[in-house]
């Protein structure tokens, strides 16, 4: 649980549960929750991640379903983070992203959501940088950072190439949540050189309307 830090477990309670596991999920620890957001993964390729089949099907398509068929029918909205290249698994280069199903099982865990009939939002994310640094992944061996790159593109139909950082990531979830006009959309996001919309709700609003009268 240090990934919260220090805590008031009256303003933050923490419940453990395995999504791939359906009965490990406790339909109390909804009640009472109008706001989800699912940033579950694990490594595109294989790696000690993958240990206890934590596997792209297992997380990516199980897991997701087995959340939402156990959300509360009063949810307000269910916020995604998936990937961008979903769509493309079988072109370059996503193919190669794709050649042990990360991508297959993501748009499976996207499709289950949105016939769900769960209030929802999908962030495509573009590969991420920033801490924290768990994943075997390039990002993690060059500790890459977004730096400069603080602006935000936000785009539609799966266009969007390049990276994001996960603090833009995070924003954008948590913007997404209330902004109606996010309803029932999918996002792909990147981050830019530039001065970003920070925590502004107003210029989110602004990104994501103009993402959509694309």
């Amino acid at each position: 649980m240090s990934l919260f830090g220090t805590h008031d477990e009256d303003t933050l309670q923490v419940w453990k549960g395995d999504t791939r596991n359906q009965e490990d999920l406790d339909p109390s620890m909804f009640e009472g929750v109008t706001h989800v957001i699912c940033c579950t993964g694990t490594t595109a390729f294989p790696s000690r991640r993958w240990d206890g089949e934590n596997t792209p099907q297992r997380v990516d398509w199980e897991g997701v379903r087995n959340l939402v068929a156990t959300l509360p029918p009063t949810l307000e909205r269910f916020v995604l983070v998936s990937s961008v290249g979903v769509t493309k698994s079988t072109e370059l280069p996503w193919s190669i992203m794709n050649l042990f199903g990360v991508l297959k099982y993501k748009k499976k865990g996207e499709d289950f959501l949105c016939y769900s009939g769960v209030p929802f939002t999908i962030i495509r994310a573009g590969r991420l940088t920033d801490g924290p640094y768990t994943s075997y992944d390039l990002n993690t061996l060059l500790k890459a950072t977004a730096g400069k790159r603080r602006a935000v593109l936000i785009g539609q139909g799966d266009k969007l190439v390049g990276e994001v950082s996960r603090l833009v990531v995070a924003e954008a979830c948590i913007q997404a949540m209330d902004l109606e006009c996010t309803k029932g959309q999918i996002y792909e996001i990147n981050s830019v050189e530039g001065e970003g919309p920070g925590s502004d709700p107003e210029k989110w609003r602004e990104l994501f309307r103009a993402a959509y009268m694309q």
